[in-house]
């Protein structure tokens, strides 16, 4: 219907234009047939012709005016009539206008340029609008109508091609069972198997087959998953069951386990204790006999004396290195191991080790060299305690397991990295041994347990302690061919911008040169040869030039040895002893104790020389007394219970120019407090009568002591110690023994300003 309504509007549209291009037609013909009569008319002036004329043009139904206008625009002659009346003019008006009025220029054709006037003709436009509005309801009618008929047949071909199959479809579906819809099966409609319908039909037969299909598999996995949850709810209840007799065995393991802890804690106390215990007993004699020999090596002593004295005081030291090491069991055990990161020389520690270990290698007969570069940082910062238990038990495993040949401890600088390698030519180990040698209580094979002893712990804790450091330590060895260890730490050095402080050489030494008699297969020379031209001494042979100081390898038993240096013709003679068999007590030449140091090494080299005995000795000074620092001296108690240690620290403190006075207990300290003004008190911990943490107590209820400095000076060094002493109420807390310089910078820590010092109280 709209269809049909929108082309009858277009054809309506069309008529209309082709009405009003008629109408301008039809009345331009008229206005032409009139024109020459006109004219002859308007040129004859001719009245009673022009209204003739006229008349006639008024018959034509449109023409409601038509006149004659001269030249002068007076009218010649005219002619009008009235306008048809309609009711459905407005409509006419509407689309083609009321009227319209036509004007033609009157000319006769012998006289062109002669104007004789004009012919207007109005015309009433409802004539040809009526004739418009006639033809459009006729075509709108009959539009209408076809539009109908057109409808009416379309629907009824739908409903048979279209909407009666749909209608079997649908019927054939509400037939459908809601319990099983799946199971239906859509007709498809006669004459459309191979239409739309059909197809459409078809399709949807294939999807309900594709889910009775679908729908059976999931009855099908339904049934098995009801089977499963069966089997599942069996197991689990059975789970369930052996899980609560696990539960009550675990329970009954938590007791159990609870139980071992509460006995393993009792265990660990009684542990700890006994360790405290039998540390401040051990330490206390050990402390001492550091302390006496540590004073002694401050008195006039010949080298060789010297040397002995400095070895016992390694070995004391390694030994209360050792103390220390075992009471840091706990500590590795419960991972608060500390490090230090103090100063220290790397270089003077590894030529201690190996004059600690000199012995031991001489009672094997090997050599132990020491290789340290020349060029080596003066000071690292590091833990030197823990560096130095790495390299004794590198060193000790060196010479415990070699038996002929040599080891050498060779120490270097490169890439921001200290380098320490222990090599030895002893038994070495096989490739399965290198597998386990950093495992605890392992050593390379049963043979060596056997043969050589040890724990196999040594190791481990070597490895332990590097990897704390954050360094390396790897291993390379074949059997037969020896062991080759490698440390790597990345310790900082001290100052890097400075570099080792070179000692002052002579120039008569270097005018002098060293005539070198050490056999060029001798392990100890290369390191005595780095030396030398590391401080720019000459070395030259000693059958060609005997004007130099003569540096011979010489042992008690090589008399050649011994006779060719007491024939030696020029300025001196240094003998290398690396059996331990010289006399140092001869005049004739200078000993030169191996391994090999530097500051040995050095002094020969000026004795040997002549020079004066103040450039080459640097303790000479110790014997005097040392000025106090800033403040003057001070008076000083000193709360100690062993005499030993009573003797060493007076002595320290008198060389640090301040007064001492003793008190054997906490509460003679008390009565000395009592008698005496004192600036500051240094306390032991563990003494009889009463000791040093119930005196400090006791010290702090008295006003006047409140600001009185108390040091704890205690060998006991187990975790919570410091705690201890700080919460009792003293300032500061050093470990025995007593080292001079740790002592004078705890002193000065808690100096007393000069106006806090008083005289005796009366």
């Amino acid at each position: 219907m709209a269809l049909g309504l929108v082309l009858n509007i277009v054809q309506i549209t069309l008529d209309y234009f082709s009405a009003e291009e008629a109408m301008e037609k039809e009345i331009h013909a008229l206005i032409d047939i009139s024109y020459s009569p006109a004219s002859q008319i308007a040129y004859n002036i001719d009245v009673r012709l022009a209204e003739e004329l006229l008349d006639g043009l008024l018959r034509h139904p449109a023409t409601i005016d038509a006149r004659i206008i001269d030249n002068d625009g007076g009218t010649m002659a005219a002619s009008s009539k009235s306008s048809p009346a309609s009711s459905y003019r407005w409509v006419s008006d509407l689309l083609f206008g009321s009227d319209r009025v036509f004007r033609q220029e009157l000319q006769v054709p012998q006289l062109e340029d002669l104007p004789l006037g004009h012919l207007i003709v109005t015309i009433d436009t409802y004539h040809y609008g009526a004739q418009f509005l006639q033809r459009a309801g006729y075509t709108l009618i009959s539009g209408l109508l076809k539009s109908l008929i057109l409808s009416a047949a379309l629907l009824m071909i739908f409903y048979f091609v279209l909407t009666r199959p749909m209608l079997n479809v649908i019927s054939a579906l509400s037939q459908v069972r809601a319990s099983s819809p799946e199971k239906v099966r859509l007709p498809i409609p006669a004459n459309h198997r191979h239409d739309e319908i059909g197809t459409m039909v078809s399709i949807i037969n294939q999807h309900l087959e594709t889910i009775d299909s679908s729908l059976a598999q999931l009855r099908t996995a339904e049934s098995a998953m009801k089977n499963y949850s069966t089997q599942l709810e069996q197991e689990v209840e059975d789970r369930t069951r052996e899980i609560s007799e696990k539960n009550e065995a675990l329970q009954r393991g938590n007791r159990a386990l609870v139980k071992a802890k509460e006995d393993a804690v009792r265990r660990a106390r009684a542990r700890a204790n006994f360790l405290a215990s039998m540390s401040h007993e051990i330490r206390t004699p050990l402390n001492g006999v550091l302390g006496m020999l540590g004073l002694s090596l401050e008195g006039e002593l010949d080298p060789a004396q010297r040397n002995r004295l400095e070895i016992a005081l390694n070995a004391g030291e390694s030994l209360l290195g050792l103390l220390n090491d075992i009471l840091d069991i706990s500590k590795v055990e419960a991972g608060k191991l500390s490090l230090e990161n103090i100063p220290f020389s790397v270089r003077h520690l590894a030529e201690e080790c190996a004059t600690l270990h000199a012995q031991q290698a001489r009672r094997k007969k090997i050599q132990l060299v020491s290789d340290v570069d020349p060029n080596l940082p003066e000071h690292f910062l590091g833990d030197p305690t823990r560096l130095r238990q790495v390299l004794n038990n590198l060193v000790s495993n060196a010479i415990k397991f070699t038996d002929d040949g040599s080891v050498k401890i060779r120490v270097g600088h490169s890439g921001g990295s200290l380098r320490i390698d222990v090599i030895d030519t002893g038994i070495g180990m096989s490739r399965e041994g290198l597998h386990r040698i950093f495992s605890p209580f392992s050593q390379a094979d049963a043979d060596t347990t056997r043969l050589y002893g040890g724990t196999g712990l040594g190791l481990t804790l070597c490895r332990q302690l590097v990897e704390r450091m954050h360094g390396q330590i790897l291993v390379d060895s074949k059997e037969g061919a020896g062991t080759h260890f490698t440390v790597t730490l990345p310790l900082p050095v001290q100052d890097p911008e400075t570099g080792p402080a070179p000692l002052p050489i002579d120039p008569s030494l270097k005018a002098m040169g060293i005539a070198m008699a050490i056999p060029p297969d001798n392990p100890h020379r290369p390191g005595i040869e780095a030396l030398l031209r590391h401080w720019g001494i000459p070395i030259r042979g000693a059958s060609r030039h005997q004007d130099g100081l003569l540096l011979a390898m010489a042992t008690a038993k090589d008399t050649e040895a011994l006779a060719f240096a007491e024939n030696w013709p020029g300025p001196g003679v240094i003998l290398a002893d690396d059996s331990g068999t010289l006399s140092p007590a001869s005049h004739q030449y200078q000993l030169l104790s191996l391994p090999l140091r530097r500051e040995d090494l050095y002094r020969c080299l000026n004795r040997a020389a002549g020079l004066a005995e103040a450039d080459v000795e640097s303790s000479t000074d110790t014997q005097a007394l040392e000025a106090p620092d800033g403040g003057g001296a001070l008076s000083i108690l000193l709360v100690e219970d062993n005499q030993v240690n009573q003797m060493v620290a007076s002595s320290l403190l008198k060389k640090l120019g301040h007064e001492t006075d003793h008190a054997e207990n906490g509460l003679k300290a008390i009565e000395a407090l009592a008698a005496k003004r004192y600036d500051l008190v240094l306390m032991d911990c563990q003494m009889p009568v009463m000791d040093g943490y119930e005196a400090t107590r006791r010290i702090r209820e008295n006003p006047e002591w409140k600001e009185l400095p108390i040091i704890a000076v205690t060998a006991n060094v187990m975790q919570g110690d410091r705690e201890d002493c700080l919460a009792s109420g003293m300032n500061d807390y050093i470990t025995k023994p007593y080292r001079r310089e740790e002592l004078r910078e705890a002193i000065n820590r808690w100096r007393p300003e000069p106006q806090s010092s008083h005289p005796d109280a009366p």
